[in-house]
């Protein structure tokens, strides 16, 4: 599961050959997410994450996202 970016209290990361829709995990010490790349959108969530920072993020660098989803062999 490659690590594409850390913060102080959780990080994101994207497995290999994930499944569809295009999403990226935001894992925190107390939980995690799944999040849609297009849309932002929470499509999973157990525990606790904050996931304000991470989000900001994504919202900066959507291409780098999609550009790690197409080289991971993301929905295939």
């Amino acid at each position: 599961m490659p690590r594409i970016v850390r913060f102080a209290n959780a990080e994101i990361a994207m497995f290999f050959a994930d499944h569809n829709p295009p999403h990226f995990h935001v894992l925190g010490r107390d939980g995690a997410a799944q999040v849609a790349i297009e849309s932002l959108d929470v499509i999973a969530i157990s525990g606790r994450v904050d996931l304000r920072e991470a989000l900001a993020w994504a919202a900066d660098n959507k291409p780098l996202l999609w550009e790690r989803w197409t080289t991971l062999g993301g929905g295939h």
